[in-house]
This record gives C-alpha cells, sequence and structure tokens, in this order.
C-alpha cells in the first residue's frame, strides 16, 4: 500500500511538472517607434493562438512574450508580426506590409524613439 501510494504521488507531481513548463517565456527585437506600434506589434502577437502575453517595450524594442509551445513557436509569431508592417531580426515585413503602418511608425527611414509623442 505505501508503495502504490508513492507511486500514484510521484505520477502526480510528474504530472504537474509537466503541465506548468507548457508556457514558455520568450524575448526578441522588433522595430518601431511609439505607442501606435507597440499597440499594433502587441495584437499582432496576441491574436496568434497559444499566446498568452505580449508587451512591447518602447525604447529597447523588446517584445516580451509567454505562449504554450504546444499551440504555437516564435517563428509564427514574427510571421504576424511581419505581417502588420514590423521586421523582427529574422523576418523582414513586405514593403506592402511596412507602407501600410502609419506615417510617423516609419522606422527604416529614422529608426528615433516618438514614443513620448504618441
Amino acid at each position: 500500500m505505501k508503495t502504490t501510494l508513492l507511486s500514484i504521488t510521484m505520477i502526480f507531481i510528474a504530472a504537474m511538472t509537466f503541465a506548468q513548463e507548457k508556457n514558455k517565456k520568450m524575448t526578441f527585437d522588433v522595430n518601431g517607434k511609439c505607442a501606435m506600434c507597440k499597440e499594433r506589434i502587441e495584437e499582432a502577437a496576441l491574436n496568434v493562438k497559444g499566446v498568452k502575453y505580449a508587451n512591447w517595450d518602447i525604447p529597447t524594442h523588446q517584445l516580451n512574450i509567454i505562449m504554450d509551445e504546444r499551440k504555437t513557436d516564435a517563428m509564427k509569431i514574427k510571421t504576424a508580426i511581419v505581417a502588420v508592417g514590423h521586421d523582427t531580426k529574422e523576418l523582414k515585413a513586405t514593403d506592402e506590409a511596412y507602407n501600410s503602418v502609419h506615417p510617423c511608425c516609419k522606422y527604416r527611414e529614422d529608426n528615433s524613439d516618438d514614443g513620448a509623442h504618441h
């Protein structure tokens, strides 16, 4: 009986540990300039199934993500972001997607931080 109870306890602990490892934190660079960019980038990331949290920092251009690795991966998130006009280190937005962003969000010509102005 003692061995059975110990086995059940170990299985339960292993299952709980495995379930907690489904969420992964990631950070990667995304080009942009302002609060409008922030909203667009975060919304694109959050629209990817499996992304639970997205926060893009204007000064550092760092996108912090919490995602369920069973449902998505970093490349799917980056693909969604470039689709709305923002470059990452690995992927570049098409000219059409880039040209669709607001004129003040044009980071390729001027990579300054306009976060305080919008």
